[in-house]
C-alpha cells in the first residue's frame, strides 16, 4: 500500500480527530505536565506551536528525555514560562539546567516507563510523533519506541503528530487511533 493511498484513506476514516497544531496545543491548560516525545520522534510542529503559545501556558511543566530539535525554549525570553524537567541532559537544555532555569531528574532509562505507568509521576498530555495509521487504525511509534508508548498509555491526553515519513517498525511499537485524542 503506498503512503499516498493510505494518506487519503486514513484522513477520511479518522477526520473527526484531525485538528491543526494550534488547536491541538490549545487543549493543554496552564499547570499541566506535558511530555514531549524524544530524539528523532520529537513532534516538530507541535513543539513549535507549544513555544508559540507559551504565554497562555504559564506554569506548564515540560518533561523531556532527549531533545534534539531546532526549537529554542529560552530564546528571546528573560525567563521561560515553562518549567522544564529533563530526564537526560542533552545540549539543548544543558546551559539552562546549569543555571537553574530547568530541572534534571537523574533516572535510568529502563526505570522511566514504570515511573509513569505506576502513577508515581503523572502526565496530563503526551505530545508524540507517529506514522500514519494502517488500514486497521494502528500507528507506529517508528524510530523511538523507548518511553513514548508507556507514557502515552498513562497520559490523560495523547496528541499525535502524524508524519508520513516516520517508518513503521514492528514489535510492540503501535498505538491505535482510538488511543489518540
Amino acid at each position: 500500500e503506498s503512503y499516498e493511498l493510505l494518506d487519503v484513506g486514513w484522513r477520511k476514516k479518522w477526520r473527526e480527530k484531525e485538528i491543526s497544531s494550534e488547536d491541538a496545543i490549545k487543549k493543554i491548560i496552564p499547570g499541566n505536565r506535558v511530555f514531549i516525545d524524544s530524539a528523532c520522534s520529537e513532534p516538530q510542529a507541535l513543539t513549535a506551536e507549544l513555544i508559540k503559545q507559551s504565554e497562555e501556558l504559564i506554569d506548564t511543566e515540560i518533561i523531556h528525555y532527549l531533545t534534539i530539535g531546532p526549537e529554542k525554549y529560552f530564546e528571546d525570553k528573560t525567563e521561560d514560562l515553562f518549567r522544564h524537567n529533563a530526564l537526560f541532559i542533552g545540549s539543548t537544555l544543558r546551559e539552562e539546567i546549569n543555571s537553574g532555569q530547568a530541572d534534571y531528574t537523574p533516572i535510568h532509562a529502563y526505570e522511566i516507563p514504570d515511573l509513569f505507568l505506576s502513577g508515581r509521576k503523572y502526565i496530563d498530555v503526551a505530545l508524540i510523533q507517529v506514522s500514519p495509521p494502517d488500514r486497521y487504525g494502528f500507528c507506529s511509534f517508528g524510530t523511538n519506541i523507548d518511553i513514548a508508548k508507556p507514557i502515552s498509555q498513562s497520559a490523560y491526553h495523547t496528541i499525535a503528530e502524524i508524519n508520513p515519513n516516520m517508518p513503521r517498525t514492528l514489535g510492540n511499537s503501535f498505538i491505535h487511533m482510538k488511543e489518540i485524542d
